[in-house]
């Protein structure tokens, strides 16, 4: 797999510079310094509309069971992971479901939080692209671009399909399967760590009014991004409508959906931008200044998440240091047996393994025997 991550960002990284040299570095250059407070804006819609997804991931837990706050920073965690960091773009969602985790949220309850996000997310991302796509054949009429994008929607509607029904209970023999052949099952359905999962997973599907509300907040999410492409554009003298520009970044996201294998989806995002401006008289140079715009905005938001990243781990690290260090020791002549702990779920849901707790008088009674 990491193999696969480099190649594939090796890849990126060429058609970047290939796209940078055929449109001339000094036209891209000043295209971007044309976007001048523009560009700062455009961060400033970034921050909201991650803000925002934050509190779309807060409807989908039950009524009190996870702090707003936490959602909501934990958040930038994971956009900072997913866009800066050599992985694939779910890396950060695992990441932040560990970290909930440790917030007094049950690790199960965190882990089933995380995959009804990305259901919302991914639900809401197909509908805004199929909104894209209407707007598309009604400005510019049936091209190849709109074939193109209408073939993707045909291959993403059965993959959103299954990727739900992993999470139901057909989904839950297939893993409890696979845990028993070659993760020790037995251990994980003695402790329940999967059937605590799915349990969750199929209460905060249950909740209908809750699962709607995360739908409408992400939809409206998305909606807030199109503000990125519609003030740099017009900052840089391209001056398009709301409809244009929602055109333009629900299809381009739709790409970088695609292309989620490729770290900061390289190249793909500024292959699919000059394709994309292009329906609407925008030159390539402009398109790759408004990529290079939603760089700075990557950036100006995945930094500080990685910085919160690092500081949340040192907590964490001084705390279990802390733990570690307050265990009261076996005492001379007694023994130690093992105490199972409950299960915990990490990122790729592992389990805590029995840590070792002392049984007092146990080494007297021995010595009796002898």
């Amino acid at each position: 797999m990491k193999r696969l991550t480099t190649l594939a960002s090796i890849a990126g990284l060429c058609t970047v510079v290939g796209l940078f040299m055929s449109s001339g570095l000094e036209d891209v250059s000043a295209a971007v310094m044309s976007a001048g407070w523009g560009a700062a804006l455009v961060v400033v819609a970034r921050l909201a509309a991650v803000a925002w997804a934050g509190l779309g991931w807060h409807v989908v837990f039950p009524a009190g069971a996870a702090r707003l706050v936490d959602c909501v920073s934990l958040r930038f965690v994971r956009e900072g992971i997913n866009t800066l960091l050599p992985v694939a773009t779910v890396g950060g969602d695992f990441v932040g479901a560990r970290l909930m985790s440790k917030r007094g949220v049950p690790g199960a309850m965190a882990g089933a939080s995380m995959f009804v996000d990305l259901m919302t997310q991914a639900l809401t991302q197909l509908l805004f692209t199929v909104i894209g796509l209407g707007l598309l054949v009604m400005i510019a009429g049936d091209g190849p671009i709109a074939r193109t994008v209408a073939g993707g929607l045909a291959v993403a509607v059965p993959a959103l399909g299954a990727f739900y029904l992993i999470q139901r209970r057909a989904g839950h023999r297939i893993i409890q399967g696979l845990m028993s052949r070659f993760a020790s099952g037995r251990e994980w359905r003695a402790f329940g760590a999967i059937d605590q999962l799915y349990d969750s997973l199929r209460r905060m599907y249950g909740n209908h009014g809750r699962f709607v509300a995360a739908l409408a907040i992400h939809l409206v999410g998305w909606v807030i991004g199109t503000l990125e492409v519609y003030i740099c554009l017009h900052f840089m003298g391209y001056p398009v409508d709301f409809a244009q520009a929602l055109v333009i970044e629900s299809l381009a996201q739709a790409v970088r959906g695609a292309a989620f294998a490729v770290p900061g989806a390289l190249g793909a995002q500024e292959g699919g931008l000059i394709a994309l401006c292009g329906l609407f008289n925008i030159p390539a140079e402009a398109a790759l200044a408004l990529s290079l715009v939603k760089r700075f905005a990557d950036l100006g938001v995945g930094v500080p998440g990685l910085l919160l990243w690092h500081r949340i781990e040192a907590k964490l690290a001084v705390e279990a240091a802390a733990e570690t260090d307050r265990e009261p020791e076996v005492a001379p002549g007694r023994t130690a047996k093992l105490v199972p702990q409950p299960a915990t779920l990490g990122p790729f849901y592992s389990y805590a393994p029995p840590r070792m707790g002392s049984r007092i008088g146990e080494g007297e009674e021995l010595k009796k025997c002898a």
